[in-house]
């Protein structure tokens, strides 16, 4: 059974509630970061005077898709997505993203943090003043969470690889409690699970967060990122295109439940899922370390649908690095301008982290496996931006030197034009069998899920919708619980 557990815990969530009133916090509900024109005049009149990433508890109600892109005093419009032409694809299909840059921190795993963490204050699971919150993440995850725990006045231990990029350390230290830098880098993700070990052993009254097993995460994807699909594919789908399917690193696989979502919606359309050549986990059953952050690896999650997954594929890392140089440098630039991207876009090509990167690459290797035309539209995300990366940027222009017009050339034709479908596998009913079959040796194996849970995840026919059902009834929640807040 995977539905979230909504049992009331009545004594912490009187406790849940006190803090809320004395913190003067409201929590939005699903409905209203789908539907932001859901939210009170009042709200939208404080988030007005308001900077994207203030750390103020209104900024709850900028946790939506749908923000207006601008660091401060935005309200709502529609989603935030843009679409990559030919020019800088080299593919017929439409490749069209939502761009995570206008979430508080940059980046839209805030959202999946609070879809773990508000379920638990609501029923009074988590214990706003006695526990702490505990983010284990390669980046992006522990970041929203410990903003997330600090706007629901949270104590939070953020915990990531000592590898990762400096903006993440240095902007987690001004909200996390406490930072907790583990071994290794971004591929490192069993350091992480062993850490939560030590600290369930410590003694400490704490709350752990998985995203890789928290099916909070799974579900404010398949529920909010599915939707905002659905709304770009009901304004970009014109009378003879055709919705192919959604491309997405795995990462830890909340993202990739919006493909479940979609699914539903296209029962002929399929999701891919990819990761890093250094690190093939799901292509070749592979291990190592590599450098596109943000997409976490060596394991299968707990939370991925793989009987969902109708191809996997492995992005060279290189391609991502280089690229990213390619997108932000001045001589990349002028070279993309000249190859015939628009203008316009090569000045927005920021909005693409790594992670995004590798995703518009997996894009395009789906759009090359299946030889799909200019009728065909495949969905990805741009999950974070490269204001998270620029420390990347100087060290490579400290190891490598200043970027030229011979380097523009080579990594456009050779990383992005070039790219070919090697490292792709289209899953057999036995391929997706061995990939869920990973799951075995490090959830039961090692975190202490069961047997029957890993078959039922498998055969169960309700398993995954019955948790794709609970939306009302946690919205249900949240309003009950504002409502005893008195707030609104």
């Amino acid at each position: 059974m995977s539905k979230i557990d909504l049992t009331i815990y009545p004594d912490k969530l009187e406790h849940a509630v006190k803090r809320a009133r004395e913190r003067n916090i409201i929590i939005p509900t699903i409905a209203q970061m789908k539907n932001p024109a859901l939210v009170p005049d009042h709200i939208k009149a404080e988030l007005a005077q308001l900077g994207l990433w203030d750390v103020t508890p209104r900024n709850l109600f900028r946790i939506t898709w749908k923000n207006e892109p601008k660091s401060a005093g935005g309200l709502y419009g529609g989603v935030n997505y843009m679409e990559l032409p030919k020019s800088l694809t080299g593919v017929d299909a439409r490749i069209i993203a939502l761009v995570g840059k206008w979430f508080p921190t940059g980046a839209h795993k805030v959202g999946a943090a609070y879809g773990c963490l508000v379920p638990r204050l609501v029923t009074g699971q988590f214990d706003p003043i006695h526990q702490k919150a505990v983010w284990p993440s390669t980046g992006n995850y522990c970041r929203g969470g410990a903003y997330d725990s600090t706007l629901l006045a949270c104590e939070s231990i953020a915990i990531l690889p000592e590898g990762m990029s400096r903006e993440r350390f240095d902007w987690l230290r001004t909200v996390s409690g406490e930072i907790i830098a583990t071994p290794g880098t971004e591929s490192n993700v069993k350091e992480i699970f062993d850490k939560c070990w030590e600290l369930r052993a410590s003694g400490q009254d704490l709350v752990i967060f998985n995203q890789f097993e928290e099916f909070g995460n799974y579900l404010w994807h398949y529920e909010l990122t599915g939707h905002a699909f659905e709304e770009v594919l009901a304004r970009e789908l014109g009378a003879d295109d055709k919705y192919f399917g959604v491309a997405l690193t795995t990462g830890s696989a909340g993202t990739i439940g919006c493909g479940d979502y979609l699914k539903q919606l296209f029962p002929g359309s399929k999701i891919a899922a990819s990761e890093a050549l250094q690190c093939p986990t799901l292509v070749y059953n592979g291990f190592g370390a590599h450098r596109i952050e943000g997409i976490g690896d060596k394991h299968v999650p707990w939370i991925h649908n793989v009987q969902n997954t109708d191809m996997v594929m492995a992005i060279d890392d290189n391609a991502v690095v280089n690229l990213s140089r390619l997108f932000n440098e001045v001589e990349g630039r002028k070279y993309l301008v000249e190859q015939g991207v628009p203008e316009n876009l090569v000045s927005n090509l920021d909005l693409l982290g790594f992670s995004g990167i590798a995703n518009l690459l997996s894009s395009i290797k789906m759009a090359k496996w299946y030889e799909l035309t200019e009728n065909d539209v495949i969905l990805t995300i741009f999950t974070d931006s490269m204001e998270l990366y620029g420390s990347r940027i100087h060290e490579m222009r400290e190891e490598m030197g200043d970027y030229t017009r011979f380097d523009a050339v080579k990594d456009y034709h050779r990383w992005l034009q070039g790219i070919t479908t090697d490292a792709t596998i289209e899953l057999s009913y036995p391929d997706q069998k061995r990939v869920h079959n990973l799951k075995y040796y490090t959830w039961v194996e090692q975190q202490g899920k069961t047997y029957e849970e890993i078959q039922d995840q498998w055969y169960a026919p309700d398993y995954w919708t019955e948790m794709q059902s609970q939306v009302p009834e946690i919205d249900a929640l949240i309003e009950e619980f504002n409502a005893r807040v008195g707030l609104i």
